[in-house]
């Protein structure tokens, strides 16, 4: 850990340099300049200041098309998340804060280590008017548990029954806390499965409506155009109603969101790429706020073989320029980082987890000569190299990491070299080996539902699909003992040493923390900054600034 020790969060809450102090500094400074005057300001929020006015329509901007609105379908993405987690509702609910409470359930209890009972809320009506019941839950439970997306989240899950009106009971082989976690995200989505069934084919499609209970409703889907929501009609939960009556979602690249919220044919966007960020700071017109997150642009190896080595992906790590990275790609504004997951997962135990988190070495910010040296007897100790190819798709922040990763083999006597690969075909490394044997790294933007590091490092399972280097049956045993242990302080000890097995075999190299990012038109407030908008309902609380 080097002794400038970087924050947790570098920006949040406030606009990155329209704030009234920072005005003169901006206009006469770089955007990386503004970027770090900024930081300098501004602390990390949760949420932005809470609305006070009813909103009548608003314009949310996203980078594409959904492909599906059925959370259960595999083709469901992050757009998928950010719509419906407006329109359908989970037993548990992720907060602003990103900590668990109470959902559609008000309550659960471990009975036995084996057996949870979940108790169900009474009051829950759906957009047909037809109240939840127990049925519904297990049914819905059964169709996630069944799913192509979220069928692992139950690994552990046995049995599903109604043991009340109210009741809903889940055998499991074992005792599981990332599972209580996981029904806060799309595994803990509860349908009406009268509504859903009647739709057929159509259910999740541009033909399709909603079954579900949350505070918008589904008005349509235009392909290729725009998905509309309007406000839920007579909403169960009153006090929770929705502050903006229409919701328009539209899609279009990165030059295009600029545009839209400068000019105020848009009022919100949740940033992707963190460079946009700078050029909605000026003038007064926009917002730019940033909160915690688990999201993490980290570069995964594969299994073709030019970092199979554990020695040379460590190498690599420590040659890499993550601050370079972070300044080229991300206007400054994400975070060099040494772990593949976020501290926004850090929703317990946070002072432990903040602990082993400094004491990680490996990945540095900033190599030094002593860090070139160390990664050249790595190189060294693995003996004979093969060429690296690093995958990327001509996306700016894709291109940036590959150059960084060039760079970084260049300085410690490797070969390597950028194989391109398109965008539509790019993300089908993680479930085909022959995209896998194209490229030796892919990178991406990882992020997790849970604030838990367990429900990221089970992802070092030997049967994992999102990682196949790290085959280790005493890694295996701490997967299943951290799902399984109840107690805060025993699990985040389990993740710690996950998590050190892990940096000692690499099998992603961490590079840049990235927060969530959302600006918005001065005009309107109150959707949270931190990561939680994937699963809770973030545009209820979007209204305007004043009466």
């Amino acid at each position: 850990m080097s002794a400038s020790t970087p924050r947790r969060w570098l920006a949040a809450g406030v606009s990155v340099c329209a704030m009234t102090a920072l005005t003169a500094a901006c206009s006469a400074s770089s955007p990386s300049d503004n970027a770090a005057e900024a930081k300098k300001s501004v602390k990390l929020v949760n949420s932005t200041p809470a609305a006070t006015g009813q909103l009548d329509q608003a314009t949310w901007l996203m980078s594409k098309e959904p492909v599906s609105l059925d959370l259960d379908n595999d083709g469901a993405n992050s757009q998928t998340d950010l719509i419906m987690s407006n329109v359908c509702e989970r037993l548990n609910k992720l907060g602003t804060d990103l900590t668990l409470g109470p959902g559609l359930a008000s309550e659960y209890e471990w009975t036995t280590p084996t057996t949870l009972v979940f108790t169900l809320r009474d009051d829950v009506t759906f957009h047909s008017g037809a109240p939840m019941t127990a049925d519904d839950v297990v049914w819905s439970m059964e169709r996630h548990r069944n799913g192509d997306s979220e069928g692992d989240e139950f690994v552990n899950v046995t049995d599903i029954e109604k043991t009340g009106d109210h009741e809903v009971t889940f055998t499991l082989g074992q005792s599981d806390a990332v599972f209580i976690e996981s029904l806060a995200g799309d595994a803990g989505v509860v349908y009406e499965r009268k509504a859903l069934e009647a739709q057929g084919d159509d259910f999740g499609t541009p033909s399709g409506k909603d079954a579900c209970s949350g505070p918008f409703t589904l008005d349509s889907w235009s392909s290729g155009e725009k998905v509309v929501l309007t406000k839920a009609e007579d909403y169960w939960d009153a006090d929770k109603a929705a502050k903006t009556d229409e919701l328009t979602f539209k899609w279009g690249s990165d030059d295009a969101i600029v545009n839209s919220l400068v000019t105020g044919s848009a009022q919100g966007a949740y940033l992707e790429n963190l460079a946009s960020a700078t050029r909605l700071s000026e003038g007064g017109a926009t917002t730019v706020s940033q909160g915690p997150d688990t999201r993490v642009w980290n570069l995964m190896a594969t299994e073709r073989g030019g970092l199979t080595d554990p020695n040379l992906r460590k190498a690599l790590s420590l040659a890499l320029d993550r601050d370079g990275i972070n300044r080229a790609a991300f206007a400054g504004l994400g975070q060099p980082w040494k772990e593949p997951v976020g501290s926004g997962a850090w929703g317990y135990e946070r002072s432990t987890f903040e602990t082993a988190y400094d004491d990680l070495a490996g990945s540095p910010a900033k190599p030094s000569a002593d860090d070139i040296a160390e990664a050249k007897k790595l190189v060294e100790a693995a003996g004979t190299t093969k060429p690296i190819v690093v995958a990327s798709d001509s996306t700016p922040v894709r291109n940036v990491l590959a150059n960084a990763v060039v760079d970084a083999a260049k300085k410690i006597g490797l070969e390597a070299s950028i194989t391109q690969i398109p965008t539509v075909q790019y993300g089908d490394y993680y479930s085909s080996p022959e995209v896998r044997q194209e490229a030796d790294l892919f990178s991406d933007d990882y992020f997790i539902s849970k604030n838990d590091p367990v429900g990221f490092y089970k992802n070092g399972a030997s049967d994992s699909e999102v990682q196949w280097l790290l085959n280790d049956p005493a890694y295996d045993q701490l997967v299943k003992d951290g799902r399984a242990a109840l107690d805060d302080g025993e699990r985040a000890d389990i993740a710690i040493e996950m998590a050190t097995m892990w940096a000692d075999q690499m099998p992603w190299i961490a590079a840049i923390q990235s927060p969530s990012t959302v600006a918005m038109s001065s005009e309107v407030t109150g959707v949270p900054a931190s990561g939680s908008y994937r699963y809770y309902p973030w545009a209820a609380d979007l209204g305007t600034t004043g009466e």
